[in-house]
């Protein structure tokens, strides 16, 4: 036993061999991580511009609206309609960030924190749902409340993930109470199987 503490006191541990390999080998980690990361920003910069011919969202109007309920929680990103793997990028609407939904007889206001809000009018609408999620964010079954509306000439889904359950179908009983012509429609995209 003595003999074990003596050899592992007298040993020493091997001397650091070829720095220059090391740091070299470093670098060359930093340098694929940033490779990657500018391959990411341009790539986003590249959807973006291939979206250029989306128009601005509209603005949220400065009128009072007294007859707005708030639902705050996630906004997880917009899509083109039907096609989950294509986040539209253009105007910020890709951008995950906090929301308020403020229902109005005139239309819903996306107020959004750290990224644009913007305001979808009531002609815009055409449907409302609840999903599993979007654009690569799965939760659980009806979680996400998606809005299908159009921004000119497309049709966008946007998810939004309320902070409580409850206000899920709160949002979508809102939404459809402002456009009725899309009750029907939008209660067609359940099965009884769901249910």
């Amino acid at each position: 036993m003595t003999g074990m503490l003596f050899a592992a006191a007298t040993a020493q541990s091997a001397p650091v061999t070829n720095w220059p390999i090391r740091l070299l080998l470093v670098a060359l980690v930093l340098a694929v991580i940033a490779l990657v990361l500018w391959g990411m920003r341009r790539g986003w910069r590249n959807r973006q511009e291939r979206q250029g011919h989306l128009p601005d969202p509209a603005a949220i109007p400065d009128n009072d609206a007294t007859d707005a309920d708030r639902v705050t929680g996630v906004y997880l990103g917009s899509v083109t309609a039907g096609n989950w793997l294509d986040r539209i990028a253009a105007h910020g609407l890709g951008t995950r960030s906090r929301v308020e939904i403020s229902v109005r007889r005139d239309g819903i206001a996306v107020h959004r924190t750290g990224a644009r809000s913007f305001f979808v009018p009531t002609a815009d609408i055409v449907a409302v749902r609840r999903e599993r999620g979007i654009a690569g964010k799965a939760f659980e079954k009806d979680a996400v409340v998606v809005l299908t509306w159009m921004l000119g000439d497309t049709a966008l889904d946007t998810g939004i993930r309320p902070d409580h359950a409850d206000d899920g179908e709160r949002l979508s009983e809102q939404v459809l109470r402002i456009t009725p012509n899309q009750a029907d429609q939008s209660r067609g995209g359940h099965s009884s199987e769901d249910e």
